[in-house]
């Protein structure tokens, strides 16, 4: 019984070296080292060049790509690539377009020198944007191709060590980006671009492993569906898209004048920039929102698009959400998925300018938050997985919240040390630990949350949900710690994540009541 249980292990140990498992930690580490080159290492290059930490802070809406792909996944899962698709099938013509475009985004954003100029300002701008709608498109196909690639027994390996991969894919981003830029010379008060010009472009050139990784690979062997619809049809809606989202932008670019008017008299009425900024920035999104939104429907009902499509796409997975939990429990399980994350994610979005400001160096900051933050952030996943197994989701989602949001009272501490090594280190393990150990359990709640038959646009809808509020509040926090200075701003991350725990409460009540009232109706049957 030892030797048979010893082998047990050796053969789960193997699985780990199959070439499935390997190929999943190189497409991790691909779809990983875009994000930062978004956040944190953008962040302090623009703060080095000098820019203002209310403008830095915008620059975290490039990546609301991530937010939105749930509206173009069924294009990548079904939209064939002329001339690509046929060389190397569905899914690695999907995996090269977008990480050609990576490498170009980043490449472009690498000659872009934002201290120049506002029109710099905005090339980076529009580089960032391309390059987190890049990433987000290889995040779906990569989903689409380690799905594909193996058996259910599979796929958590698979999982693993792609995640494995991700997080290294974030060191050298985060980490990695940094010491290069100090090693080429640039610094705080000695700004460089040639520093961040050459780290950008050995960025873009790391992105080379992954494109190597498609290309060795085969595609998944999977036995295809039926089309149900024509390549016409979604081309035609690939196109509705392209038009959709330039609407989007256009509303945004033609109401830059209003919007400045109206800045200018809420900062009278409000005698605050930031919350003028908050509000006249939010009616822009709104809007903008709307007006894509009736132009989309205005063209749909035009018969540009088969109806069809858009219903099997969108509607019915949508619509199964709601038929197995009901409406009340429905948009209180979205809520729940929109806020889960706020407190950690409108703080990250700022914390390295926040480090730089207290005075440590590029080096000091790569050290702790990109390297030792993210292997306490690994280790409070592996706590959160063994601990949600052992106690549950809920029970876990309540200590996840309670710890993600608890621990941004922390920096209120580090703020008062000052640059102080030990209190940074102690304030990065607690965080990270924290948002690990909350993550873990999230993760397993979104999965319990989706339908086998519409997995991957559901899941692609709650992990777009995650971010979406938070990430567009956290394009305001450098405006934010300008008005009310660093101290309130840490109480205020901790305070948006107070209801997060009543609707985590009500949620679990809702999900004992719903389990009783299914228990009592089999009770009744038999």
């Amino acid at each position: 019984m030892e030797n048979v249980a010893k082998q047990s292990w050796i053969e789960s140990l193997k699985v780990f070296f199959d070439i499935r498992s390997i190929t999943m930690l190189f497409l991790g580490f691909s779809s990983g080292l875009p994000i930062l080159l978004i956040f944190s290492s953008l962040s302090l290059w623009l703060r080095e060049a000098g820019i203002e930490r209310s403008a830095v802070t915008y620059f975290s809406w490039a990546a609301l790509g991530y937010s939105f792909k749930f509206i173009w996944s069924p294009l990548v899962d079904k939209l064939p690539i002329p001339f690509l698709t046929k060389m190397f099938g569905k899914r690695r013509s999907w995996l090269l377009l977008s990480q050609f475009f990576i490498i170009i985004s980043i490449s472009w954003m690498a000659f872009v020198d934002p201290s120049q100029s506002q029109n710099s300002l905005t090339y980076m701008a529009l580089a960032a944007v391309l390059l987190g709608f890049s990433s987000a498109t290889q995040d779906i196909a990569v989903d689409a191709f380690r799905i594909e690639s193996a058996e259910t027994e599979l796929q958590a390996i698979l999982a693993a060590t792609y995640i494995a991969g991700y997080r290294i894919g974030m060191i050298v981003a985060g980490a990695g980006s940094l010491f290069l830029a100090d090693f080429f010379g640039s610094q705080m008060g000695a700004y460089s671009h040639a520093a961040w010009r050459n780290t950008y472009l050995i960025m873009a050139a790391l992105m080379l492993i992954g494109v190597f990784t498609t290309f060795i690979r085969p595609e998944p062997v999977v036995k295809e569906s039926k089309a149900t619809h024509s390549t016409k049809d979604y081309i035609r809606f690939f196109f509705l898209f392209l038009i959709v989202a330039a609407c989007f932008v256009a509303c945004f670019f033609f109401s830059d004048e209003l919007a400045k008017n109206l800045n200018e008299k809420l900062t009278v009425l409000f005698h605050n920039d930031s919350l003028a900024d908050f509000v006249v920035g939010s009616l822009r999104l709104g809007l903008a929102v709307i007006v894509a939104t009736l132009f989309a429907y205005g063209l749909g009902k035009s018969g540009i698009v088969n109806t069809d499509m858009v219903e099997e796409g969108y509607v019915e997975p949508v619509r199964n959400f709601f038929q197995r939990y009901g409406t009340s429990l429905s948009f209180l399980l979205l809520a729940l998925v929109g806020l889960y994350r706020i407190s950690d994610i409108v703080l990250g979005v700022i914390s390295n300018v926040f480090y730089q400001d207290l005075g440590f160096s590029k080096t000091e900051i790569a050290s702790a938050v990109k390297t030792f933050g993210v292997f306490m952030s690994l280790l409070g996943g592996f706590l959160g997985g063994v601990m949600t197994k052992r106690f549950g989701v809920m029970r876990m989602l309540w200590w996840g919240a309670i710890l993600a949001a608890g621990t941004n009272l922390l920096f209120m501490l580090l703020s008062a040390a000052g640059k102080n090594n030990f209190m940074l280190y102690s304030v990065i393990a607690a965080d990270n630990l924290a948002a690990g150990l909350a993550s873990a359990a999230f993760v397993a709640f979104l999965s319990s949350l989706t339908d086998v038959s519409f997995t991957a646009v559901q899941y692609a809808i709650f992990t777009s949900l995650m971010t979406l509020l938070p990430k567009v509040l956290g394009g305001y926090s450098g405006g934010m710690v300008d008005s009310i200075g660093y101290h309130n701003f840490f109480v205020f991350t901790t305070l948006i994540g107070v209801p997060v725990l009543y609707i985590v409460h009500l949620c679990g009540k809702k999900f004992e009541l719903r389990d009783q009232i299914q228990t009592n109706e089999i009770f009744e049957e038999d």
